[in-house]
C-alpha cells in the first residue's frame, strides 16, 4: 500500500543541489488500469497501481534493459521526463522534489509517503510546500503525460 500526498511547490528549497538525485522518464502502457514503465537513471521498473489519491495499492517489478525497451513499444502516452530530488524532513519523512521537463517544463510538485493514513493527515508541510493537490486528478502523472500542464482554474 502506497501512501502518499502530493504538493505544488511555492519556492525551491535553498542548497537543492546539495540533496541526492535521479532523472526519471516513465510513460504508461495502459492508463485504466496504471501500468507505468520507468527508467529511473539505469533502472528500470514497471508498477502496476490500483485505484485512489492518497492510499493505493502499488506493485513494482524490475526490468530488465532489454524488457523495458520491448515494453516502450506499447507506450500508451508521451513520456513525462523530471529530475527527482529527495530531501529529508523532519520525523524521517523524506519530501521527493519533482522538477519536470519538456513539455511540462516549469512545473514543480514534491510528494511525501506515509506509514499510515493517520500520519498523512497529521503531516504539517514545510513553508515552501504549496498547495495539496493529492486530490486532484490533472497532478497526477498518467493526467500530465496525456493532457500536458494543467489549467489555471
Amino acid at each position: 500500500m502506497e501512501i502518499e500526498r502530493k504538493f505544488l511547490v511555492k519556492h525551491i528549497p535553498a542548497g537543492l543541489g546539495s540533496f541526492p538525485k535521479r532523472e526519471l522518464e516513465q510513460t504508461y502502457i495502459s492508463v485504466s488500469p496504471t501500468i507505468r514503465l520507468r527508467k529511473s537513471d539505469n533502472d528500470y521498473i514497471l508498477t502496476v497501481k490500483g485505484s485512489g489519491s492518497i492510499a493505493r495499492e502499488e506493485f513494482e517489478l524490475p526490468l530488465s534493459f532489454e524488457q523495458y525497451v520491448s515494453l516502450m513499444k506499447k507506450a500508451e502516452t508521451p513520456p513525462v521526463i523530471k529530475t527527482r530530488y529527495f530531501i529529508p524532513l523532519p520525523g524521517g519523512l523524506t519530501a521527493e522534489l519533482d522538477v519536470y521537463h519538456g513539455g511540462l517544463d516549469g512545473l514543480l510538485t514534491v510528494e511525501v509517503e506515509f506509514d499510515s493514513l493517520d500520519s498523512s493527515s497529521a503531516f504539517i508541510p514545510p513553508d515552501w510546500f504549496g498547495d495539496d493537490v493529492s486530490e486532484d486528478k490533472r497532478y497526477k502523472n498518467t493526467a500530465l503525460s496525456l493532457y500536458g500542464l494543467p489549467k489555471k482554474e
